[in-house]
Formats: structure tokens, C-alpha cells, sequence
């Protein structure tokens, strides 16, 4: 194959790359935005296992016995706390978003409160949640 001219060759050196995550400075926004990703994919597994459990309570008792069993276990009460905590996170990241299409907060400060409001309130309410679940069953 014949070489590209050296205009072309010059014209590329020359153009900026990409930039890359090493170039940037990690910051709240941006691991709360990867968190928003990552929560609303595990929804997509947690409901497909809710199906599955409710899937299981119309089979009938013998069917019902056996996910009631799973979703009792360690592992199973494990994943549905995560599975809480990642529906409250994305919910509370949805409403982060819809603040910030009104054109609220969207300054560096604003950014940050409603970035760690995020984290926080997922993880408030979710403990909230599991202690209202614990009190009154």
C-alpha cells in the first residue's frame, strides 16, 4: 500500500486527540453520573427477578415456596437491599437531572450539592426504607 502524501500525513499529526479519563480530574459529577448508569442497568436485572418472583406467587403456593425461599435468603435479602438502594439512587439521579433541565444548580457549587444529595439521599433512604420495613414488617 502506497504511503498517504505528506500533507495528509502532517495535517493529522497535527489535530488534537481525544480527549481520554486521564485527562480529567474525577469528580463527583462524574461518579454519580456512572452510578446513574450503573444503577439503572442493575434495575433491568432486578426486574427481571421481580418478574420471576411474581411469576412464582401466580404458579401457585408450591412455585411461590420455593422463590419466597430464594428471596429470603442471605443473598436474596443482600439483592433486594441493593435493588432498593439503586431504584432510590436513580430515582433521586432522575430528579438531579430534571432540576437541572429547568436550569437550576447548574453552576459548580449547585452541581456538586445536588451531585452529593444524590449519594446521600439514596443512601438515607434506602436505610429509612429497610428500618421502616424492620418496625412495622
Amino acid at each position: 500500500m502506497a504511503d498517504a502524501d505528506p500533507v495528509s500525513e502532517r495535517l493529522a499529526a497535527a489535530r488534537p486527540l481525544s480527549p481520554h479519563l486521564s485527562v480529567y480530574k474525577p469528580i463527583i459529577t462524574m461518579a454519580m453520573s456512572i452510578a446513574h448508569r450503573i444503577s439503572g442497568a442493575a434495575l433491568y436485572a432486578g426486574a427481571i427477578l421481580l418478574a420471576f418472583y411474581l411469576l412464582g406467587l401466580a404458579l401457585g403456593p408450591s412455585a411461590f415456596s420455593a422463590v419466597s425461599w430464594i428471596a429470603s435468603s442471605l443473598i436474596g435479602k443482600a439483592f433486594v437491599f441493593l435493588f432498593s438502594w439503586a431504584l432510590l439512587h436513580h430515582l433521586l439521579g432522575g430528579v438531579r437531572h430534571a432540576i437541572w433541565d429547568r436550569g437550576l444548580y447548574l453552576d459548580g457549587p449547585g452541581r456538586e450539592l445536588l451531585a452529593k444529595a444524590t449519594l446521600g439521599g439514596g443512601v438515607a433512604l434506602t436505610i429509612l426504607l429497610w428500618a421502616a420495613v424492620a418496625l412495622f414488617g
